[in-house]
């Protein structure tokens, strides 16, 4: 029996060394690029690379290489896709690598991923070449963007890696196909808010830090806005407090916002804006979570950096946003921001400081009566207080009917996600399927909510009460050390930094593509609403409920294209 299961073994790799795509030694294969690859998965049935896209999206494929050796120099080469003469162009390829969750949720899905190797893909590194180890399985992903002007049609391109293993070089090739349907999609209307870290900017300069302001200030943060735009996030939240130099003299104060407005203007020129959030004035005196809130007063002193919470009750708070509200309106206005513009006020109010919150926005209405308030909240308790009511999705689906009276109403609901909810939620964590990451947005539009905000773009590092992992791609959980909850991987942050630039991960693909659908889920609702009615349906059965087969998924997409291009 020994002998009869060592000539399997020797017969089993044989034939893996032969099979498609795996000639010496080498396997590259097309995987689904809704399906994570772990550095140890070692099992990819043959399938088409075929992408079904819309004009003006992207088209996305992933590819698996392992060896039964090392790999050195391992390098990605794409033809572009090409029809008729007519060739797809906009091409980024790179290299996914493998990041830690050292902090597991606590309160996983019954679909959490749990590698051997202990290590999740997320991170898409551009470089020009790698070297993978023995036992690895590198995934390398691929992005073609579609023009909008693009013909409806079938593409048809190739993929091809190159390398040398076993002291030998290799070349493979796969040929990929894109199936360009009718329907452009332009700017997208689902309001998208990912509050981005502009103090974690010695991250993208080797860990030097950047002078605020300074010409490489500047360099970087446009870098920031334009990954931001890239991926369709049309919300930017930028503080008035932060970026407003204050003078106090003679008992007044003067506002100079200069590098306020000229914050907003870049963001305004990369794509971004969309909407624009101005920052927090307040947050919770003492840092209890059920205390009282206050507001921001700068100290008076030289430049003004500094800024101490005080109580709405204290001269000061008065003094200071008297002047300083409605100078700040009368600055947005000059700007044609009016329109766009909404205010925070302080973070995730509760029933048991509901009353310090009102009595903040009654007193900053009373100055800027026009502005409209927006807020993660955890209370109900705030009608005509705020504008914009951001419930957590489980507090959505607790309150679906009290948020879609407000709408009705005249307000809007949107919702987010952060460390919470946990269990079967959708939500954007590294140790969630995939899909789960895209259907966010299926989710927006099932329930008729028209934006989704999330707290954490790129908070590498530490600091604000949390602590995480200073290295992004060692660790990617991380502990509020306040109350000793987890910070489950992929919460503070959808992307990488790297030198002068950033890099977008997995997750923040698919949110992207998530964000598409949910246009081309209101194309279909308009023209066909009994189809859409049951396809959304059946994929979101409901807040904690999904189908997440991801050939299903490909199925349904594919029908509401083609049914689309009639």
């Amino acid at each position: 029996m020994k002998l009869v299961n060592t000539l399997l073994f020797f017969a089993l790799t044989a034939l893996t060394a032969c099979s498609s795509g795996s000639s010496g030694g080498v396997i590259f294969e097309y995987v689904d690029p809704l399906q994570k690859i772990f550095p140890e998965s070692t099992y990819f049935p043959p399938i088409t690379a075929h992408a079904d896209v819309v004009r003006g999206e992207h088209a996305s494929f992933q590819f698996a290489v392992r060896s039964n050796e090392p790999i050195s120099n391992l390098r990605i080469s794409v033809s572009p896709p090409e029809k008729d003469g007519e060739e797809l162009r906009d091409i980024k390829n790179g290299f996914v690598g493998f990041v830690r969750v050292g902090r597991t949720n606590p309160d996983p899905s019954r679909d959490i991923y749990k590698p051997l190797s202990g290590f999740f893909p997320d991170p898409i590194i551009y470089q020009e070449n790698k070297d993978v180890e023995l036992g690895t399985t590198q995934p390398i992903w691929v992005s073609i963007k579609i023009p909008k002007n693009a013909s409806p049609g079938i593409y048809k391109g190739k993929v091809q890696i190159s390398g040398e293993s076993k002291g030998e070089t290799f070349v493979k090739t796969k040929e990929v196909f894109i199936e360009v349907f009718k329907p452009i999609i332009d700017s997208t209307s689902l309001w998208v808010s990912n509050w981005f870290f502009l103090d974690r900017l010695h991250y993208l300069n080797n860990n030097v830090p950047v002078e605020k302001y300074s010409d490489l200030y500047w360099k970087l943060t446009r870098t920031m806005a334009r990954t931001l735009s890239e991926y369709r996030q049309n919300v930017a939240l930028i503080s008035p407090l932060d970026h407003t130099q204050f003078t106090y003299e003679n008992n007044e104060w003067t506002f100079d916002f200069r590098n306020f407005n000229k914050m907003v203007n870049l963001f305004v020129e990369e794509g971004v804006i969309g909407r624009l959030e101005g920052g927090h004035f307040g947050a919770r005196l003492n840092g209890d979570w059920s205390g009282p809130f206050g507001l921001n007063v700068p100290v008076i002193g030289d430049g003004f950096t500094d800024k101490e919470l005080l109580p709405l009750e204290d001269s000061r708070v008065q003094t200071f946003y008297s002047s300083f509200l409605p100078a700040l309106m009368k600055n947005i206005r000059n700007n044609g921001w009016e329109d766009i513009y909404l205010q925070h006020i302080a973070d995730e109010p509760i029933d048991d400081n509901v009353d310090s919150y009102i009595q903040i926005s009654k007193f900053i209405k009373g100055l800027i009566p026009d502005v409209k308030i927006i807020e993660a909240c955890h209370t109900h308790k705030l009608e005509n207080m705020i504008d914009v009511w951001v419930p957590q999705m489980n507090f959505l689906k607790d309150g679906l009917e009290f948020y879609n009276d407000q709408q009705k109403k005249g307000s809007e609901a949107w919702y987010y996600t952060c460390l919470a909810p946990k269990g079967e939620y959708a939500n954007r964590f590294i140790e969630q399927p995939l899909i789960k990451t895209r259907l966010l947005h299926w989710v927006n539009h099932k329930y008729d909510i028209p934006g989704y905000l999330h707290w954490g773009f790129n908070f590498w590092g530490s600091g604000s009460g949390i602590s995480t992992a200073n290295d992004p791609y060692d660790d990617t959980s991380g502990m509020i050390v306040s109350s000793g909850n987890v910070l489950p991987g992929g919460d503070c942050w959808i992307v990488y930094p790297g030198n002068k630039t950033i890099y977008p991960s997995i997750r923040l693909e698919a949110m992207r593509d998530g964000i598409v659908d949910y246009e081309l889920l209101k194309m279909y609702r308009e023209k066909f609403p009994d189809k859409a009615k049951e396809l959304v349906g059946t994929t979101v059965y409901g807040f904690e409920h999904y189908d997440t087969n991801i050939g299903e998924f490909r199925r349904k997409r594919r029908e509401i294209l083609k049914n689309l291009s009639k």
